[in-house]
C-alpha cells in the first residue's frame, strides 16, 4: 500500500529487523524448493506470470535507452537512506548502512565512476534533509506520488510493489478472477489500497477487513478467510519465514494497477537536479542491461514476490 507520506509499506506496517532477516535467510535456503505460482486472472493491472519463481521482473524497456549525461560534472554523491526498513535499509552487524537500497546505491556509483557516501536517518526526515542540502539523493523506498513529486524529483522506478493473493495450502484455487471468487471470504488490512482495489473490482466477494497485517495473516492461518490480499513483498517473506509455519502459498499473479498500487519507487533528488536524475536513469539501465541488477535482486529476493 502507499501511506499518506508517500512511502510503500508492507501490509499494515514494517516487520522487525530480526524477523525480516530471519525470513530472508529462510527464503534463500528454500529458493529452489518452492512451487511455481498459479496463472493469474485477466484483471486490469495484472502482470504476466512466469513459471519460474525466481524470475526477476523487468522495470526497464530495452527500446528506451536513456541518454548518457555529462558524468564529468558529477562529484561525490551523498546518498541518504533510512535506519530500519529491512531488507531495503538497515544497520549491518558493524552498524554501517546495509540492504538492497544501499547496495544498489554503491553499484550506481561504480557505474558512474564517482565516490559516494551513504548516511542513515529517520525516514520522516529524509526529504527535508535533501532539500536542506544535507545530501544529494535519497534512496529509501520512497514512492513517486503526486504528493512527493511536489517536494522532490525522481529517477525512473527501480522497483514496484505488487499486490498478491495468498491462500492456505489445503485450499485449491485454479482461478482467482473476480467471478471465481464470488462469495469467497477475503482478508485484507482495513484502510489500505488493497481494500480499495477489492471493493472496486471484487464486488461479489465477502471482504473481511483487519486492523493489521498480523491479524489478517492469523485469520488466514486459522481458516477464518479463504484468501488474503496484500503486499507481495512482505507476503513473500512471511510465506517463507517461520511465522507462517508453511501454511500458505501465493495464488494467481501480481497486481500492478498504478492507480491503487503506485507508480513505483525511484531515487529522489532535489527538484530541478536534472543532471543527477538523468545520471541515475542511465546507471540503472546499464546495471539492468549488464545483469548486475538481476544479481542484486536475487540476492535479496530469491523467491520472487511477482
Amino acid at each position: 500500500m502507499i501511506l499518506a507520506n508517500g512511502r510503500y509499506a508492507r501490509g499494515g506496517g514494517s516487520m522487525a529487523l530480526a524477523t525480516v532477516l530471519s525470513a530472508f535467510l529462510t527464503v534463500a535456503a528454500h529458493a529452489q524448493t518452492m512451487s511455481p505460482p498459479v496463472e493469474g486472472p485477466s484483471v486490469p493491472g495484472t502482470a504476466a506470470v512466469t513459471a519460474d519463481p525466481t524470475a526477476v521482473p523487468s522495470f526497464w524497456d530495452p527500446r528506451r535507452r536513456p541518454e548518457r549525461p555529462d558524468l564529468t560534472r558529477i562529484g561525490i554523491i551523498r546518498f541518504l537512506t533510512e535506519t530500519d526498513y529491512p531488507p531495503f535499509d538497515f544497520a549491518g552487524p558493524d552498524g554501517a548502512p546495509a540492504g538492497f537500497n544501499v547496495d544498489l546505491a554503491r553499484q550506481i556509483c561504480e557505474e558512474i565512476k564517482v565516490a559516494c557516501t551513504v548516511q542513515m536517518r529517520r525516514f520522516d526526515t529524509l526529504i527535508d534533509a535533501l532539500n536542506k542540502n544535507e545530501g544529494d539523493a535519497v534512496i529509501a523506498s520512497i514512492a513517486a506520488t503526486p504528493e512527493t513529486r511536489k517536494k522532490v524529483d525522481f529517477s525512473d522506478p527501480y522497483y514496484r510493489t505488487p499486490a498478491r493473493f495468498v491462500s492456505r495450502k489445503d485450499k485449491t484455487f485454479e482461478d482467482v478472477s473476480p467471478e471465481a471468487l464470488t462469495g469467497k471470504k477475503i482478508g485484507v488490512v482495513a484502510g489500505t489500497a488493497h481494500e480499495a482495489y477489492l471493493k472496486a473490482l471484487f464486488t461479489e466477494a465477502e471482504l473481511h477487513p483487519y486492523p493489521t497485517d498480523e491479524a489478517a495473516r492469523a485469520a488466514l492461518k486459522k481458516g477464518e478467510v479463504d484468501l488474503l490480499f496484500g503486499d507481495g513483498i512482505s507476503l513473500a517473506f512471511w510465506l517463507n519465514g517461520t511465522d507462517s509455519a508453511g501454511c500458505c502459498v501465493f495464488r494467481g499473479g501480481p497486481y500492478l494497477e498504478s492507480r491503487y498500487f503506485g507508480e513505483g519507487v525511484g531515487i529522489a533528488v532535489k527538484r530541478g537536479n536534472d543532471l543527477l536524475r538523468q545520471a541515475f536513469n542511465w546507471a540503472l539501465f546499464r546495471l539492468w542491461e549488464k545483469g548486475r541488477f538481476t544479481d542484486l535482486w536475487l540476492r535479496y529476493f530469491p523467491i520472487s514476490p511477482f
